[in-house]
């Protein structure tokens, strides 16, 4: 091999050297990732490089081209791209979700080829939260909530129930990429405020309360009364019987004696200076219109004479024995006759 053949092949060779370390060198940072929709964006190269000519496309679709000061944009991009001829760095103007993507400068001049992906997103704007409907029955109704946005991409959802987040569970669903909530069997704790948190890398949004009105018991009855645990009382006493119940809407109250209505509605039953007679089963009856369920509570109330102290009874007894000895003695005379 001659002279001039071994020269040409170690130009060759240190061109070819030379394109594969810039190649694996040189890099393509956005000037910014995400970017938002309306903005622009550059794609430029790292370090620096200088390039004569090259072409820019985002997945197989090509941006543009340049060679020297010269550079023309593909239908779609014209007036949108741009690239500096000194540096190579692409500006993309005005951008929108469509152009997201893998972009890939190429040139021939030190055999460059880089890429980098960017996405583009829009900003999330006016989170709505509509239910089917609020008015619900506690263990008989499915609570639905829709989350949506005016505009907006990547969305991430996020629901909260008051300050606690509300997750997948056996009774709770989250459908449509989690835009959906849906509440099976709801409880009275499922009333929320319940809000939608939407976000994406750019923004974030949140939406207006929604709460649900949810009809429950009556249930957990409990009936004290003169707010003791007794229930004897003495002759003579006043009563006043006190009905507690959980129920939404408010239960209505009645009450019964010994198995009888009585004329009197509302939490309280009073009774006053009670006799013997008035012992027996007092019974607090709860209704609630809305579930069409009822509930009730009996207490035994015993109404009782008064029992005689041990002195009381000392001085019973020394009248007692008197009268008993003189009727002794009648009975006895009696028996001589």
């Amino acid at each position: 091999m001659d002279k001039n053949t071994e020269g040409t092949l170690t130009i060759v060779l240190l061109v070819l050297i030379q394109g594969v370390l810039a190649s694996g060198a040189v890099e393509v940072q956005p000037s910014i990732n995400p970017a938002v929709v309306g903005t622009s964006v550059t794609l430029s190269l790292s370090p620096p490089t200088a390039l004569k000519s090259g072409s820019w496309a985002v997945g197989e679709s090509l941006i543009l081209t340049w060679l020297g000061d010269q550079q023309a944009a593909f239908p779609g991009y014209s007036g949108r791209a741009s690239v500096n001829v000194l540096t190579g760095a692409l500006t993309l103007s005005s951008v929108t979700v469509a152009d997201s993507g893998v972009y890939m400068v190429q040139s021939s001049d030190t055999q460059l080829k880089a890429n980098a992906s960017i996405t583009v997103l829009e900003p999330i704007s006016n989170v709505t939260l509509r239910a089917n409907q609020t008015e619900l029955v506690e263990f008989y109704s499915s609570a639905v909530a829709a989350c949506s946005v005016s505009s907006g991409s990547s969305l991430y959802f996020l629901w909260m129930n008051g300050s606690s987040e509300a997750t997948a569970s056996n009774r709770v669903q989250l459908t449509d990429r989690n835009s959906t909530l849906i509440i099976v069997n709801v409880t009275r704790y499922d009333q929320g405020p319940f809000r939608c948190l939407v976000s994406n890398p750019v923004s974030n949004g949140t939406s207006n309360p929604v709460n649900f009105t949810i009809s429950y018991g009556p249930d957990t009855m409990a009936l004290t009364v003169n707010k003791q645990n007794t229930t004897s009382f003495l002759i003579g006493s006043n009563l006043t019987m006190l009905c507690s119940v959980q129920s939404n809407p408010p239960a209505q109250l009645r009450w019964a004696f010994r198995g009888e209505h009585v004329n009197t509605t509302g939490p309280l039953l009073d009774l006053f200076n009670v006799s013997e007679n008035q012992s027996g089963a007092y019974s607090c009856l709860a209704f609630n219109n809305r579930t069409k369920m009822n509930s009730n509570i009996t207490v035994h109330i015993i109404i009782a004479k008064p029992s005689l102290s041990g002195s009381e009874q000392q001085v019973v007894n020394l009248w007692l024995l008197p009268l008993l000895l003189v009727v002794e003695s009648l009975f006895s005379l009696a028996g001589k006759l």
